[in-house]
């Protein structure tokens, strides 16, 4: 029985990028292809939209009608659904720009999973508010838009397009009601039967890419407006999955990151009927590829044989985010988290069992309703046992729709920013002391990047971890490519080193 008790209300149950060079921003983006040339030729052609004028001024700029700017907020299946939006937007015979100002089409990708996100949204479409009139188009995408929905032209009434994540197939007919001169157009239903893809999706990593497995959530966490927002449990045919793992392979894609609200959930709906380890497994076995990652998993549906599976594979990247919410089964009962502490810690032990050294992560709220220092205590406690490579650990946002929306024994703000910090101090001293014991090891790194300030490349580890290393090449042509690494340093959130290996 709940220990926390909600009050007598009939409630419904059920780290952004945002500057021109993040991931967010879609200004010098890597654009590839997901579809073979024959798909190409036999996929639609682009929906017809009014004439209106080719361009008009704007601040300064000469602003074209047929380009679009995206900003995108909250988690890699919000920067994939970018991806695909993009890609659609550019078959349309759209052009991406670096900045809002220079665009006609803004477009902003929300995340609703916390009210801090969502009023991120908010605020930037008020800097924009007397823009509509001179002839610039706003939208909102995403979870934001599934849960506000129609609401949305009342906070933002220059707001002209509000459409779900289910809906981004729909975006030409959309955007074509727009031009007719329609200001408020709606994209909202979750009853479809689009399967994951858009006919075109957008890379803006050209060696990194997201393959979606899984969309929605059958899970009615108290807190979570997931299961509102991208609706029930919808999985993927396996033959599908293994088809564009294969074409990205072709293309030049080595690292691959299956996404899906709770991918551990994975069934796959043809006559095979592969499990998630079985599907992971397999795309480690695609040909090309070097590097295979995988979130978000709950740990209700975590099963030894994911962890096999890792071990049995170097492709598959020896890093697991695994998040326990709380360490208190208490207060994990009053979540609806389906587990208890000691069933998480069950799965903490597979892990740690596997001879490839996983790397663990993991998401904890403080502040839940009702939580008590006892139970933040057990969490301390589960935090020290674990000792995570890296965390992300939140204050509790009452969210809508949700069940403890309604709970009692709500804690004060103060205190939840009390715990939080304690909970961060905690875990930068774990990880201080983790990456530490590496110095010395030679790390695999995917180089991603320069950082001309300091004369050094930046890479990515196996295990996830930022790793920033000296070597003689300045040449661009180092992006991409697989070196060893020999750690020097190392901080709390990152490590250093240098190659080559002598």
């Amino acid at each position: 029985m709940r220990s926390l008790r909600p009050v007598p209300v009939d409630a419904k149950r059920a780290i952004s990028g945002n500057g021109p060079n993040s991931p967010g921003s879609w200004a010098a983006a890597y654009f590839s292809r997901v579809v073979s040339p024959e798909d190409w030729a036999r996929q639609p052609q682009p929906v017809a939209a009014p004439s209106r004028p080719p361009a008009y001024r704007y601040n300064g700029w000469i602003v074209s009608s047929k380009t679009f700017y995206i900003e995108t907020f909250g988690c890699q299946m919000n920067v994939h659904d970018s991806e695909k939006v993009v890609g659609t937007l550019i078959r349309q015979g759209y052009e991406p720009v670096a900045t809002p100002e220079q665009a006609h089409l803004v477009l902003y990708n929300t995340c609703s999973i916390r009210d801090k996100a969502e009023q991120k949204v908010f605020n930037r479409l008020q800097q924009f508010k007397r823009d509509a009139g001179r002839g610039k188009v706003f939208g909102v995408l995403g979870c934001v838009a599934q849960q506000e929905g129609e609401r949305i032209f009342e906070r933002a009434p220059h707001v002209s397009l509000v459409a779900g994540s289910a809906s981004y197939a729909q975006l030409p007919q959309l955007l074509v009601q727009i031009e007719a001169g329609n200001r408020r157009v709606t994209g909202l239903s979750l009853e479809t039967d689009e399967a994951f893809e858009t006919d075109f999706t957008r890379r803006d990593n050209p060696h990194r890419a997201y393959i979606t497995i899984i969309e929605g959530c059958d899970k009615s966490c108290a807190y979570c407006v997931v299961p509102f927002t991208r609706g029930p449990e919808r999985s993927r045919a396996s033959a599908s999955i293994m088809a564009e793992a294969r074409v990205l392979a072709e293309q030049g894609f080595t690292e691959i990151q299956l996404l899906g609200q709770n991918v551990n959930s994975y069934r796959d709906p043809s006559p095979a009927g592969w499990d998630f380890a079985t599907l992971l497994a397999r795309v480690g076995e695609v040909d090309g590829i070097r590097r295979v990652r995988f979130t978000t998993s709950h740990p209700r549906d975590f099963t030894k044989e994911i962890v096999d599976a890792i071990s049995a594979n170097p492709v598959l990247c020896n890093q697991v985010h695994l998040p326990v919410q709380s360490g208190s089964s208490r207060v994990l009962e009053c979540m609806d988290r389906l587990y208890t502490r000691d069933e998480y810690m069950r799965r903490i032990e597979w892990l740690k069992a596997s001879p490839r050294n996983i790397a663990l992560s993991t998401d904890i709220i403080v502040g839940f309703p009702g939580e008590t220092e006892a139970d933040f205590a057990q969490t301390l406690d589960l935090i020290d046992q674990v000792e995570y490579d890296s965390m992300f650990s939140f204050k509790y946002s009452p969210r809508p729709n949700t069940a403890a929306l309604t709970f009692e024994d709500a804690i004060p703000e103060d205190e939840k920013q009390r715990r939080l910090l304690i909970v961060q101090e905690r875990q930068r001293a774990i990880q201080i002391r983790r990456n530490a014991a590496r110095i010395g090891n030679v790390e695999e790194v995917l180089v991603e990047g320069r950082n001309h300030a300091l004369g050094q490349w930046i890479g990515r580890t196996s295990q996830n971890q930022t790793l920033n290393f000296t070597h003689p090449d300045t040449d661009a042509s180092l992006i991409g490519r697989y070196l060893p690494v020999l750690v020097t340093r190392a901080g709390p959130n990152s490590l250093a080193g240098e190659s080559p290996v002598m």
